[in-house]
């Protein structure tokens, strides 16, 4: 059974974990079974891909990164927002629906040819996810897959990812 297909149990008990009004995940991250069950969702999808590097997104993709890094055997890379990362750091800006913004990353962080995976919570217009690919490989990553516990469809960001691989836990 494939894990991200509504069949799979697991759905049914993350979906109704979410605030649906809002897509706010806090209320996923208060049931231990829903948390886990969402991130043994990430693991089974990317263990034995080769994927060398999880890359964060501030702030959320820090809840969700870690422990799949962690399960799948690769480092984890936060992306930042402007100037809270010590040293000489690498940047993207993007534009949102709202104004401007910018990710940075640790020069170093990521090598040429690593396998990188982009993670956050919520895929609203694409405009962040984009930021953090180009940033990833810019420093020389192969951007593999972006993956977020919620999309929005009525905002199209998956459009805007150009053909990159996208996947939602919760379409």
């Amino acid at each position: 059974m494939s894990a991200y297909r509504d069949e799979d149990p697991r759905i049914h008990d993350i979906k109704t974990r979410i605030r649906i009004m809002f897509q706010d995940i806090t209320t996923l991250l208060l049931n231990p079974k829903a948390f886990k069950d969402t991130i043994d969702l990430f693991v089974e999808r990317y263990k034995g891909k080769n994927i060398s590097v999880v890359a964060g997104i501030e702030a959320r993709g820090f809840i969700f990164g870690p422990p799949i890094a962690l399960a799948i055997g690769a480092k984890f890379v936060p992306l930042r927002k402007p100037r809270k990362l010590p040293g000489e750091v690498i940047s993207e800006k993007y534009i949102l629906e709202y104004g401007r913004d910018c990710l940075e990353m640790h020069v170093g962080a990521v090598k040429s040819g690593e396998r990188a995976l982009v993670v956050d919570d919520l895929i609203a217009t694409g405009g962040t996810l984009c930021a953090a690919m180009n940033l990833l490989e810019r420093a020389g990553a192969e951007v593999v897959e972006c993956a977020c516990v919620i999309e929005l469809p009525d905002l199209k960001g998956r459009e805007r990812l150009n053909g990159k691989p996208f996947q939602a836990t919760m379409p």
